[in-house]
Parts: structure tokens; sequence; C-alpha cells
């Protein structure tokens, strides 16, 4: 008897009213629980700046703000980990419980980097304690995606599994908004000392107080999928050559997501300390604008999702790709050149929307690509490598791009090549949108 089993709750009977009530309920509690959890990831880029000043020597602004992203960055290089256990386990014992684990090593990482003290009180302990709650986070990133996102395609019904496992994203992405929106109010609301001092600990102190008890109510009482209840009832199979379309897949997979990541986490977290140092535009103004292109994305994603449904994956994902190879430079130079506010608004908009192309279509190629028997590993080691290799760091290698060439332009010729990856992987892969689940 597997771990899953000893831990489920009482079954409905399966009558199709029953059915449906599972299924919103599992479709509640798994992306509630993941807006609760990406609030806590996320909210350490919107206070970058501020974060750099409290854990690292002063006296040196740009090796501050270089080791911030490399701590950001860190977060990412554990995800890959993070997928590699909770895949496995999700595969094994069960999406849920591997949910429920997730949640509360999340908010203890959160709480720790709220709560640890500057490097003025206890020196180099700070940064030390800053790189373990992210490595905690992460690692609690990196299982929550794949499981998330298998949890949700699997109680999807058939022509509906591109909508119901976009809300993994969606929903990922209404935590980022939130985080995004909490740091502009503080900004806000805030004196400049006060936020310096205090103010910027909340979030990562509510965020960390509420998600393991929250979570853990949240997910307790959600059934497991029917795919993987059908898959742990059949007897063992031997494992076969089948095991070397997996790796192949999987490469596909990280391809595939390169576009993607490097999309969001450039346009919609390093964009933001972009404008501030290099357009000029203040951080309200900046904080606001950056809301708006993630309320933008949000929408967009589910949106996107349920297209790809009736037209298929590919074709909007191509399109999408073709944009991003041909936008960027203009989009930043026109920063450069010193937008309006009604322009920079509409950046950010836009951008937004680009990216829910890619974050509302991507979750379900990726899981209709590998069978429910590693479903989640496929998924959460494919997406956790894409973020670590192309993501994780990509405010890190933008800023690194800028002192090298001395151009603020340079973070363009990133976001282009790794789309051209992207749009290359794409057109290897078969479209799935109709075909049953493996």
């Amino acid at each position: 008897m597997t771990l899953a089993r000893e831990f489920e709750t009482t079954r409905s009977v399966d009558t199709p009213v029953a059915s449906r009530g599972r299924r919103t309920s599992a479709v509640i509690g798994t992306t509630i629980g993941n807006v609760l959890e990406l609030f806590d990831f996320a909210s350490y880029a919107f206070f970058a700046s501020i974060i750099a000043m409290h854990f690292f020597p002063a006296g040196n602004d740009f090796l501050a703000l270089m080791s911030t992203f490399a701590v950001f960055g860190v977060g990412f290089v554990a995800r890959p980990l993070g997928a590699v256990f909770f895949g496995r386990f999700g595969d094994s014992q069960g999406r849920k419980l591997a949910l429920l684990i997730s949640m509360p090593l999340m908010g203890v990482g959160t709480l720790l980097v709220g709560a640890t003290p500057s490097y003025a009180s206890i020196g180099i302990l700070a940064p030390i304690l800053l790189i373990v709650g992210r490595i905690m986070q992460g690692f609690a990133a990196g299982g929550e995606v794949g499981n998330a996102i298998a949890f949700l395609l699997e109680w999807a019904p058939k022509r509906r599994r591109g909508l119901y496992s976009s809300l993994q994203q969606c929903t990922a992405l209404l935590g980022t908004l939130v985080g995004s929106g909490t740091a502009a109010i503080l900004t806000t609301v805030l004196s400049s000392e006060d936020l310096h001092s205090w103010g910027w600990r909340l979030p990562f102190l509510i965020g960390g107080l509420l998600v393991a008890p929250l979570g853990l109510y949240l997910r307790r009482y959600i059934d497991e999928t029917p795919e993987f209840e059908k898959v742990a009832a059949a007897p063992s199979e031997p494992v076969t050559s089948e095991s070397h379309s997996g790796w192949v897949q999987g490469a596909k997979a990280l391809a595939m997501c390169g576009g993607w990541v490097v999309s969001f986490y450039i346009y919609l977290i390093y964009l933001l300390t972009f404008i501030t140092k290099y357009a000029g535009v203040d951080p309200q103004t900046a904080l606001w604008a950056n809301s708006a292109g993630l309320a933008s994305m949000m929408f967009s994603i589910p949106l996107f999702g349920a297209i790809s449904d009736k037209v298929g994956r590919r074709p909007p994902l191509l399109i999408a790709l073709l944009v991003s190879i041909v936008a960027p430079y203009p989009i930043f130079a026109l920063l450069m050149d010193g937008a309006s506010h009604a322009q920079l608004y509409l950046i950010f908009i836009g951008v937004g929307a680009l990216t829910g192309v890619f974050a509302g279509i991507m979750p379900a190629t990726m899981s209709e690509m590998f069978p429910t028997a590693s479903r989640t590993t496929g998924v959460s080691i494919s997406f956790g490598l894409a973020t670590a290799v192309f993501g994780g760091f990509a405010p890190f290698i933008a800023t690194w791009l800028i002192n090298l060439t001395g151009s603020p332009l340079s973070p363009t010729y990133y976001v282009i090549a790794a789309s051209v990856v992207s749009l290359l992987a794409i057109l290897r892969v078969r479209e799935t949108a109709h075909a049953d689940l493996k």
C-alpha cells in the first residue's frame, strides 16, 4: 500500500455529480494553494534593491545588486532538485501528497527570508540564511509546478485540458500579481525609511505564516486524480527502451520552455529594476505598470489555454515565438528613448499578454508529451531545469550583459536567443491537443 493510499480520505461515490464535485474541489484546492505559494516565491524580486542593502556589505551598489540577483537565481538552481524529488514522489505516491508536502516547506523558507536579521547585525550569517531560505523556496517550487499541472490536467475533461492545466500558471501569476501589488501598496503608503527599515519584510512574514496552515487545510480534503489511481491500480510493467524516448521528450520540453521563462523573468521581473535604473521611471510608477503587465498575463493565460483546446497547441505558440524574436529590441529602445506613462503601461500590458500565450499553452503541451506513470517527473524536471538554465538567472545575466557590453539594450539578445531555441523545439513536437492521454 502506498503512502498516498494510507493518507487518502474517504472516497466519494463515483456518480457523474460526485465526479464533478470532486473535480471542482480538486481544482479549487490546487489553484488557491498555488496563489499562496507563488506569492511567497516571487516577493523576493520586488524588493531586490532593498534586500541588497540589508544582506550584503555596503560600499558597492553594483556588486550588492548582482549578489542579490545571484541569490534570486539560487532559488531556481534548487528547483531541479525539488523537481527530481517531488516528480518521482508524485509519480509513485500520488500528486496530492506531493502537493501537501511542498507547501509548508515553501512557508518555512519564506519566513526565513523575512525574519533573518541584516548583515549589519549578524554579518556573513545574514546572506547564508538568505540563501538557505531561497533554496527551501526553490526546492518546494520545483515540486509544486509539475505536480499541480499534472493534477489539473488529469482531472480535466478531454476537450478542456489546455484550459484546466493553464490554471496552474494563471493562479501562480495571481500570486505574483498579489506580490507585485503588495509591493506597490507598501511603496506608496510607507515612507522610504519605514519601507527600507521594516516594511519590505511584511510580505515574507505574512506569506510564511499563512502558507503552511492554510495550504494544508485547502489540500487535505481533495481527491487524487482518476488517471493516477488507474495507473497505481494496474500491475507493474517492466522497464522498456521507452526510457530513452522519455529523455528525448524531456529535452524537447526543456527547450520549448526557453522563450517562455526568459520572457517572463526579463519582462515581468527584471524590467522593473531596468526602467528605474536606466529609463528614469520612479519606483511607484514602475511597480504599478508591472502589476498591469502581470494582470494582462493572468487574463491571457486561460484565454489561450482555451484557444489551444480548439485550434491546437502549436499554431498559437509558433506565432507568439515569432513575435518574441522581433519585438524585444524595439521595446527596450522605446523605453530608453523615454516612453510616456501611457506607452509604459501599454508595453507592460503587451509583453504580459505575449508571455501569457506561452504560460497558457505550454503546461498542457508538456504534460501531454509524457505518460501518466512519469508525467510529474517529466514535467517537473523539464520545467525546473528550464527555469534554472534559462529563467532564474535571467536578471543576473541581463545585468552582466549590460556591464559587459555597455549597452542597456543587450538583454534583448538573450530573449531573442531563447525564443529561437523554443521555436526550433516546437517545430519538432507533434500536436497532442485532441489525443488521448498516454
